[in-house]
């Protein structure tokens, strides 16, 4: 017998396996894109009327009516409010779409499971890119909207908006990791999900400014608030996007770049990794639980 690493059937190397399951990967991207437009006239466009409608709405009901938009009648509104509130709603749902889609794809390829081996967290994976996929539209758009305002961001801004990426799609693969393992187990899992997001929408500061936390609730609960790394992700593209759009009076959270961003990455990475160990520690009966 040779001297070769005996493997557990129905075990791999967790997301080190990806590094050689590119094709993979893309087949499995390339699925999920033709079976969600399949039928569709518009396709890849709802990428860009979904969350054209969805700012709308908010744009009005929050900035208008309920005036956090910065005008001579509210001068302590918040200025370009529109370029606030875009840039936190295309994380949030990049964010959302990537969770929901990643807590559930396990039990939806359950047949392409229980058939052939392949490596199970390539599924979570495709989740993520094929919410990529439709935010980096969304991206392009607010980037023209920033700079018919006048958006002339410094390299620290750049690396901001990147940290802010990397932190949501961490956070993302990580809890989807978590609750796409749990969900083949308990069905429950995905409905707190659903929840979860619907929850994670107001508890970072997507619409409303961070400082309303602080004065409101207290420095203690918002310690606790801006250890989120959404809150983290969200302030990153305002301080990318939207910041260099105003005359720079308007507040971030003190050392945000050098406290919370990194924060924010560790938070994220730790939650990968548990992702990743109790979806190791749960695969291995996958096919028999689907």
């Amino acid at each position: 017998m040779s001297a070769a690493e005996l493997v557990q059937p129905g075990k791999g190397r967790g997301l080190r396996d990806l590094q050689s399951s590119g094709f993979l990967l893309k087949l499995l991207v390339q699925k999920e894109l033709k079976v969600r437009y399949r039928g569709s006239v518009l396709g890849l466009l709802w990428s860009y009327f979904k969350p054209a409608v969805q700012f709308a709405v908010f744009y009005v009901a929050l900035g208008v009516f309920l005036g956090l938009e910065k005008s001579s009648r509210n001068p302590t509104g918040l200025p370009n409010y529109a370029i606030y509130l875009f840039s936190g709603i295309i994380l949030i749902n990049f964010f959302s779409e990537a969770l929901g889609n990643a807590a559930r794809s396990i039990v939806a390829n359950g047949n392409l499971i229980k058939k052939i081996y392949l490596p199970r967290e390539l599924f979570p994976a495709a989740s993520l890119w094929v919410s990529a996929v439709h935010f980096f539209p969304q991206l392009v758009i607010l980037l023209g909207a920033c700079f018919a305002v006048g958006w002339r961001p410094n390299a620290l801004q750049i690396l901001s908006a990147v940290a802010g990426f990397v932190i949501v799609a961490m956070l993302a693969l990580g809890l989807g990791l978590l609750f796409g393992a749990a969900n083949v187990y308990f069905r429950d899992a995905e409905n707190f999900v659903d929840m979860l997001l619907m929850i994670a929408t107001w508890a970072s500061p997507v619409m409303y400014a961070w400082t309303m936390v602080r004065e409101k609730a207290g420095e203690t609960f918002y310690f606790f608030y801006q250890m989120n790394p959404m809150t983290i992700g969200v302030e990153s593209f305002h301080y990318a996007f939207w910041l260099p759009t105003t005359d720079g009076s308007s507040l971030m959270p003190d050392n945000f770049l050098s406290l919370w961003v990194p924060i924010g990455l560790g938070i994220s990475f730790i939650l990968v990794l548990v992702g990743q160990f109790t979806f190791g520690r749960l695969e291995g009966r996958f096919a028999q639980e689907l």
